[in-house]
């Protein structure tokens, strides 16, 4: 007589695998975060870069307060003197550049040592590498946007507190300008990632960003709606038009950039330099 074979029982459903797909993707952004700052260059350009936007920004500042007397202007003409002060275009150039050349060479600076490879042999997933790249350079770029405007905000208004022109933080025109200017950071850093990947070329990578982000705008106008329409969806102009106090001291337009699309245009950016990016490295080198 035979004795019968039990029937197995059914396991239950495993979550290991949800839990090592997070595990790994920590451990690969820990490891981006380091390669990003292998170069001490990237730390000296950050940080001198922050230096220098931060003493512009003062100096337009200190030079208000010395030529400013109490009753000069209306108040919402002044308010816009103190926000303009506090993150003067200068700055906006600067940071523009910088942050759009630092994004670039994170993906360039791989392709040039050949690292890229090690890289995709050790993570296959090319869109998982994307991913945590572009989330460690929108963490630093973050930080290093709301250290460059949290900074100049708060010295320029203790120097224009004394001529009773300084704005809190608190004031809604005042905190949408601080946070138009922590994010443009970011947003032109993941816009030279993009590049990056396309160009894959250190100086055309850099040199491309520069013209995409900083001279491109200068071929559109508001005269036409078409023109329009493309001026108002590059960065630098949406940080404009986020910058502005109120509409009624932007420049005379029939069709004006409103602070809405602006916004929209800082997201369509961000995310659609990330897409980019990440169907780029996907479909080549195969």
């Amino acid at each position: 007589m035979t004795t019968p074979t039990p029937t197995p029982t059914p396991a239950a459903p495993s979550t290991g695998a949800d839990t090592t797909a997070r595990t790994r993707f920590r451990d690969l952004l820990a490891a981006e975060w380091i390669k990003f700052w292998s170069l001490r260059s990237t730390t000296w350009v950050l940080g001198l870069s922050a230096l220098f936007i931060i003493a512009a920004n003062l100096k337009a500042a200190r030079y208000t307060y010395d030529h400013y007397t109490v009753g000069d202007g209306d108040p919402a003409t002044m308010l816009q003197v103190a926000l303009g002060d506090s993150f003067t275009m200068i700055a906006a150039d600067v940071v523009m550049i910088v942050a759009g050349s630092v994004g670039a060479l994170v993906l360039v600076g791989e392709y040039a040592s050949g690292l890229i490879r090690t890289t995709l042999v050790a993570v296959p997933d090319r869109r998982a590498v994307i991913a945590a790249k572009a989330c460690v350079l929108t963490a630093v770029m973050l930080g290093y946007g709301a250290v460059t405007a949290g900074v100049s905000f708060g010295a320029c208004q203790a120097v224009l507190a004394d001529t009773h022109i300084g704005v809190s933080v608190t004031d809604p025109a005042a905190l949408r300008f601080v946070a138009a200017a922590v994010l443009f950071a970011p947003v032109c850093a993941l816009a030279g990632f993009a590049l990056g990947a396309l160009i894959r070329h250190t100086a055309g990578a850099v040199v491309g960003t520069v013209l995409v982000l900083f001279f491109l705008p200068a071929f559109f106008n508001e005269r036409y709606r078409w023109s329009a329409d493309l001026l108002h969806a590059m960065p630098l102009q949406a940080w404009r038009r986020l910058a502005q106090a109120d509409q009624a001291h932007t420049l005379p337009s029939a069709h004006p950039a409103t602070v809405a699309g602006s916004w929209a245009t800082f997201a369509l950016w961000a995310l659609a330099s990330v897409v980019v990016a990440a169907t780029v490295i996907q479909r080549r080198d195969h």
